[in-house]
């Protein structure tokens, strides 16, 4: 562990930080090594302090198989920067793939005059993607109406069809503002 950073709960909380009395020097230890663990107390490199950068790191690992109307079907390399601190594909990562399928998706059927704008997003974690797998990630509207539409996204080992997480995205269609 580097010298310079801080082990206890006190040093590694901010001075806003508020910590019950009824919890045991023990168990804030034990939420500080955890903090820890994942990152939370690194500081920001200046490569991802720019706009979007997550979209950049995401997209980059994400190339488009086929487009038809109301489907689109990727396929996603899973490399070390969107792995948790388990070894397995990051639950933000999913979302923000499923994110980006989702809308293109929508787009296939959703009219040029509306924009399309997240609303709720639902993932269904089934079992890691791991380190460097090909996973096929399938989109395909379930329902597309007037105001909303509701995309399913699925992921699967590419090597063995094996689900590894379902999501749904519902989208709202707005009309493009005239201000």
């Amino acid at each position: 562990m580097d010298q310079n950073r801080p082990t206890t709960i006190e040093t590694l909380t901010a001075a806003t930080t508020t910590v019950s009395e009824d919890n045991p020097p023990e168990d804030c230890e034990v939420v500080a090594a955890f903090f820890e663990n994942v990152g939370v107390f690194q500081t920001l490199k200046p490569q991802h302090n720019v706009k979007d950068s997550f979209s950049n790191l995401v997209g980059g690992l994400l190339k488009v198989i086929s487009i038809q109307r109301g489907k689109i079907s990727c396929l996603l390399n899973v490399k070390p920067p969107i792995l948790n601190g388990y070894g397995g594909m990051h639950g933000g990562a999913v979302g923000s793939v499923t994110e980006r399928v989702a809308v293109a998706c929508a787009r296939t059927v959703v009219g040029k005059d509306k924009d399309i704008f997240l609303g709720e997003l639902s993932n269904s974690y089934l079992s890691p993607a791991p380190c460097n797998a090909e996973v096929l990630v399938d989109g395909s509207v379930i329902r597309s109406g007037r105001n909303l539409t509701v995309v399913a996204v699925d992921f699967r080992l590419k090597e063995t069809g094996k689900l590894m997480y379902m999501s749904r995205a519902t989208l709202y269609n707005t009309p493009v503002s005239g201000l």
